[in-house]
């Protein structure tokens, strides 16, 4: 019979892969900038903030302050390499006012994070009060973003249409919201725990309001979408 701790790695792996695949939603709205030469109407917000949110759970793993998380650290890893490059692609083509903006953000969230790590090594000396600092900083990251699915669902309530909520984004953050609660509840986890269990409850909903406005929904509605902005961070 498999051990907890190897059920935990699988369902840290099967996270990390559902994760990833949330990191690379973008790629599309990238693909369009990079062809049209500019940003358009779209904002640079979500992308910079999940920087920090991504750099902070790297360091939330890291085994001198919450060990045995490995795999928080392989996919947070990977999703800040990846939103530093949508970063990039944003901030070739924006144009002044909104470099001047991300690089204001960036040096910011340095200031924060270098702080973080400097209060954490130098006077908390053990891994608990580590994990306690860490973790409820992140999670309180993770719960400020959630404002963007609440907007998104507001307006799917509002125009009683889902056209600009996607089904397998939805689906996909549900997903991965029960597949990382389950990996904190296998080994008690309170600060993956509690964003897990809040992104799972707010995939549930999006299904929800789909399952109940698709019917009303008119699909053959040219209006303009703006972009759709759900948490893609893998402990949320």
């Amino acid at each position: 019979m498999a051990s907890r701790e190897s059920i935990r790695t699988v369902v840290g792996i099967i996270g990390n892969v559902i994760s990833f695949f949330l990191f690379l939603s973008p790629v599309p709205t990238f693909i369009k900038i990079w062809k049209a030469k500019t940003v358009m109407q779209f904002r640079p917000d979500p992308y910079v903030v999940t920087v920090l949110n991504c750099a902070v759970w790297v360091f939330y793993g890291m085994p001198f302050v919450h060990p045995d998380s490995l795999l928080v650290i392989t996919i947070n890893g990977i999703g800040l390499v990846i939103e530093l490059i949508y970063v990039s692609v944003f901030f070739i083509y924006a144009d002044w006012p909104k470099r001047k903006r991300i690089i204001i953000v960036l040096i910011a969230e340095l200031i924060l994070l270098a702080i973080v790590i400097f209060v954490t090594l130098t006077f908390l000396h053990d891994t608990t009060t580590r994990s306690m600092l860490v973790g409820i900083l992140a999670v309180i990251m993770n719960i400020l973003m959630y404002a963007s699915p609440l907007t998104v669902m507001r307006r799917v309530i509002s125009t009683k249409s889902v056209k600009y909520m996607p089904f397998y984004l939805s689906l996909a953050n549900f997903a991965n919201g029960c597949v990382w609660f389950a990996y904190a509840f296998l080994k008690f986890d309170p600060y993956i725990l509690v964003p897990n269990g809040l992104g799972a409850l707010s995939g549930a909903v999006q299904l929800i309001l789909y399952a109940t406005y698709y019917k009303s929904t008119n699909w053959d509605d040219d209006g303009k979408s703006s972009e759709i902005e759900l948490p893609r961070n893998p402990t949320a």
